[in-house]
């Protein structure tokens, strides 16, 4: 089996992600910004690869990179494509669906399998844009009442002040399973 890793990651989580799946499944690495200039590594190879994985980060549902990675899907017909989508929620029942249909239509959807993976959160590490955006999110978290808010939101509100890393290994044995599967 050839297989490609290709990632987009921001604060780490996802970069740790894709190096792990790649390390179980004996798979190229590249990062999306340097994939199209990497030699012998540009979107027009992909269909030379048996198995072809996308990680990105989420941000308020969609996938960070995932525009420039599906121009590539119409060349994967008949190939194995994973997206997996990196985010610092829990991993609760229906969110893979969503995410899946936030990112992809239902042609696309058809085509591709995708998996969730808890990362975590580094106010710290995020660029100008994301600071921004996350203390406005921070400031309507506290604007509630502290009996309004969810579990999901005082655990939130305590990361920005200490990062919080959910990443475990094992959370891509079903990932690595399936690459490895035969089609």
């Amino acid at each position: 089996m050839k297989a490609i890793v290709i990632y987009t990651s921001t604060t780490g989580f996802t970069k740790k992600y894709a190096e792990w799946i790649a390390a179980d499944l004996g798979a190229e690495l590249a990062e999306a910004r340097d994939f199209s200039k990497a030699k012998g590594l540009r979107p027009e190879a992909l269909p030379a690869y048996d198995v072809v994985i996308y990680g990105g980060s989420l941000h308020a549902i969609g996938i960070r990179g995932l525009a420039k990675f599906k121009p590539s899907l119409p060349a994967l017909a008949g190939k194995k494509v994973i997206v997996f989508a990196v985010g610092a929620a829990p991993d609760r029942k229906g969110v893979p669906e969503e995410v899946l249909a936030a990112n992809f239509s239902p042609e696309e959807r058809s085509r591709i399998r995708l998996f969730y993976l808890r990362g975590g959160f580094d106010y710290a590490k995020l660029g100008l844009v994301d600071k921004f955006l996350m203390t406005l999110l921070k400031l309507k978290m506290k604007n509630r009442r502290e009996d309004e808010r969810s579990p999901d939101e005082r655990g939130m509100l305590a990361s920005y002040a200490r990062p919080v890393d959910f990443t475990k290994r094992a959370n891509i044995d079903e990932l690595v399973a399936y690459a490895k599967a035969e089609i």
